[in-house]
């Protein structure tokens, strides 16, 4: 049993001796020739003309998010529906009950406002 542990804790240490062995050796090859030039931002060949730091609007955020948990949630769907038929009425019930809740996040979200864009 601890030798079972044993190996997964040499492969472990072998793979963090990897990575830091690689950044060790990147650190010695790399070329240093610091140039105020080379510092500077620069982004799809245009210099920036303002800070960088923009604030957004934390509605695009929520958008986002809401998006991808609904993208996530609908993806459940897909193998249910391939072994529907054999998974009886148990299932089934289960899948409206997460249905119902998938539609009940979706009218709070609605009745927030957070799915109004602007």
């Amino acid at each position: 049993m601890v030798g079972n542990y044993g190996y997964a804790g040499v492969w472990v240490l072998v793979g963090i001796g990897f990575v830091l062995f690689t950044f060790f050796f990147a650190r010695l090859i790399r070329p240093q020739r610091p140039n105020p030039n080379k510092l500077k931002n620069y982004e799809c060949g245009e210099f920036p003309f303002s800070d960088s730091q923009l604030q957004f609007n934390v509605r695009y955020y929520i958008f986002a998010l809401i998006f991808v948990i609904f993208d996530v949630e609908v993806v459940f769907l897909f193998p249910w529906a391939v072994v529907f038929k054999s998974l009886g009425l148990f299932a089934f019930v289960e899948m409206l009950i997460f249905i119902a809740i998938l539609l009940f996040g979706l009218a709070y979200a609605w009745k927030k406002g957070a799915l109004k864009w602007v």
